[in-house]
């Protein structure tokens, strides 16, 4: 059942982003308006040019939500940063199309906002549907150690560690207050001053590593981003990405970026030379399964020879 509408001047703008995740999207409102029961807020759908009815479902469901309707798909990016442009609240949040938000989550995360101001960016905890711990809420950098983990599959081999997966913060449940690198995109609160002063998000990043790009130039200007377990969504993750070897070299193309955006220069060359090692490693290591008799070991293969393929285009980045 949708929330009355708001009377009083809202201090925050949610920001929903979605491309044909109709079903998820409507969801994705529904818990939001039911579960915030303190916040003021607005929220603007931007529909990417969806072809299954997203935008006329809202627009039925939701006559409260300004929708946005796009007639292509521009991005993440830069959708976010249309909208945010146009923004007037105290404060952003970007939410996932593909999201649930549980009681209170919103409100508390606000509240956080509030109490540590210094942190400029916020987010929370997120589950999956099962309520286990989905670890994509937050990120620390990646390194050259970090980097080399991943690449030699150290990370893959001691997920749980805090030595060999230290971009996860392995072992750490997400269940405690704590200064972070990265907040995800899919709940990331920040103050639309920071935002303004940040640029938004650099456009240069069409899908994946935009918020961890610009966490990281808030950090450079003093900010410390932040999370705290009291405020908890479900993020069902991947749910636009039907093509899990197109992601998989989307993430490593904004991979690539992140390293030569953030990097010292002398290690950026280090940084190529582990993420060719990376997809080398899980290519030579797939191959004898291409010729196995189990159909899912034949599709890992293919998988990883699509990666490898493609590795001139996501190891020149964006």
């Amino acid at each position: 059942m949708s929330k009355p509408v708001q009377l009083a001047e809202p201090q925050l703008t949610v920001i929903i982003v979605s491309y044909n995740t109709r079903d998820l999207t409507l969801a994705a409102l529904r818990t939001l308006f039911s579960t915030t029961l303190v916040t003021q807020f607005k929220v603007v759908v931007f529909d990417n040019a969806s072809n299954d009815g997203s935008a006329d479902a809202v627009a039925q469901d939701f006559p409260q939500v300004e929708l946005v309707r796009s007639v292509e798909n521009l991005g993440f990016a830069r959708a976010n940063n249309m909208v945010a442009a146009c923004a007037t609240t105290e404060f952003l949040l970007l939410l996932n199309p593909d999201t649930e938000c549980h009681p209170g989550a919103v409100d508390n995360l606000v509240e956080f906002a509030q109490a540590q101001p210094q942190a400029g960016i916020w987010g929370g905890r997120t589950v999956f549907s099962d309520g286990s711990l989905n670890l994509a809420s937050c990120w620390q950098r990646i390194t050259l150690w970090s980097a080399f983990c991943m690449s030699v599959g150290l990370t893959a081999a001691f997920p749980r560690s805090s030595i060999f997966n230290t971009e996860a913060m392995g072992g750490w449940g997400r269940d405690t207050v704590r200064r972070v690198d990265i907040v995800s995109g899919c709940f990331f609160l920040v103050r639309r001053e920071i935002w303004a002063r940040l640029g938004g998000f650099d456009l240069r990043y069409f899908m994946y590593g935009e918020e961890a790009d610009l966490c990281l130039r808030a950090h450079r200007m003093g900010f410390q981003p932040m999370v705290t377990p009291e405020a908890e969504i479900v993020h069902l993750e991947g749910a636009s990405s039907s093509n899990l070897a197109r992601k998989r070299q989307m993430v490593a193309k904004a991979r690539m970026t992140l390293i030569r955006d953030h990097w010292p220069a002398w290690q950026v060359p280090f940084g190529v030379g582990l993420m060719w090692l990376w997809g080398a490693v899980r290519f030579a290591a797939s191959r004898p399964f291409a010729w196995a008799s189990s159909e899912e070991k034949r599709a890992r293969a293919a998988y990883w020879a699509d990666v490898w393929r493609h590795r001139r285009d996501w190891l020149a980045g964006y």
